[in-house]
């Protein structure tokens, strides 16, 4: 359960705009309305699409149904805000979520739905009325909690988006969010950021919370889809905050580093070694992550990975056919001809 902060984090949150004159509190979180809205507004992110995605863009969900019914596809974000546990009486803070909903997931392994979302960690930089809010963290979810996963976090600075919102690029077809284009080439191999232009968002919807849903959201606690989950979980934790902390201040970092071993198993099984070693010049952002005891940096610009696994295959294949030549005069055995490709 969620921590609800108390009145002084209220009236802060009431007075973030001069507009905001009043007290609703329809989700019943500790955070009126209008500031919620006024927050989602300030730092809504600026979505990088595929110019023609096979489930078009984002969709608006017909209210007051209990189960999704696309409504139109016309670039529609819903949004979450609720104040965040690591909210101080002197900085208070709050978690906003941006949801990004498809009609399908159109890419390998395809499924109706798509629910896909971003977040940030937002704080007032001070409890005075007038405090001026700030990002903090970014959040971007990629194939959450799926072998696949390349969920990745990052501090504000990092992406220049501590007043604004964040620019995110989605993964044709699968729809996974990464803080960088580049990152758009890791995990499985499957997703590819090519042809994006910015979504032309129609508007933001604010969701309210599980147990008390706005603007006719009944449509989130649906079985159909995972979006209940998303609403009720932060998407930061201590622990990959820490870990950040000690990575440098240009790096993006992996939410669950753990998995990462048998992604990249897949991720070379599945691309050549052309992709592996794509040029990243204009890369502004290192993607670190972190084994289970090591801080292990991965630079996202790759051009000497391909000479690097070139030069590994040849010196082993050349290694192989020296140990099998010795081991045949040690047996005194002569090589049978090949028989398969007769002499031209």
């Amino acid at each position: 359960m969620r921590l609800i902060w108390a009145p002084l984090f209220i009236l802060c949150a009431i007075s973030l705009h001069p507009a905001i004159a009043q007290t609703v509190d329809t989700d019943h979180d500790g955070l009126n309305d209008e500031a919620e809205q006024y927050l989602l507004d300030q730092f809504a992110p600026t979505f990088m699409v595929a110019r023609h995605d096979c489930s078009n863009v984002p969709a608006e969900f017909a209210p007051d149904l209990a189960i999704p019914h696309v409504l139109d596809e016309n670039g529609t974000i819903y949004g979450q805000a609720f104040p965040s546990k690591l909210s101080t009486p002197d900085h208070p803070a709050a978690e906003l979520h941006f949801y990004h909903l498809w009609k399908t997931d159109c890419g390998p392994h395809g499924h109706h739905l798509d629910t896909e979302h971003v977040a940030v960690l937002v704080r007032a930089s001070d409890a005075s009325d007038d405090a001026k809010w700030h990002a903090e963290y970014w959040y971007a979810a990629a194939h959450e909690n799926t072998v696949c996963d390349v969920s990745q976090i990052t501090r504000a600075s990092t992406l220049h988006a501590e007043d604004h919102g964040a620019k995110v690029w989605i993964s044709p077809g699968k729809h996974a969010s990464y803080l960088n284009e580049t990152l758009c080439n890791r995990g499985c191999g499957a997703d590819r950021c090519l042809d994006m232009v910015a979504l032309k968002t129609n508007r933001i919807i604010n969701l309210g919370e599980s147990a008390h849903p706005m603007n006719g959201s009944a449509f989130i606690t649906s079985t159909q889809w995972p979006l209940l989950a998303k609403m009720e979980n932060t998407n930061f934790p201590p622990a990959p905050l820490a870990r950040l902390e000690t990575l440098p201040d240009s790096d993006i970092a992996w939410f669950n580093p753990g998995r990462h071993p048998t992604q990249q198993i897949i991720a070379v099984s599945s691309t050549t070694e052309q992709s592996l070693a794509t040029s990243t010049h204009n890369t502004t952002s290192a993607l670190s992550t972190a084994s289970d005891n090591t801080d292990v940096a991965i630079s996202v610009a790759g051009t000497s990975t391909g000479n690097a696994l070139g030069k590994s295959y040849n010196n082993t294949k050349h290694a192989l056919g020296t140990s099998a030549r010795h081991v045949g005069k040690a047996l005194h055995l002569t090589p049978k001809p090949d028989t398969t490709h007769p002499p031209q």
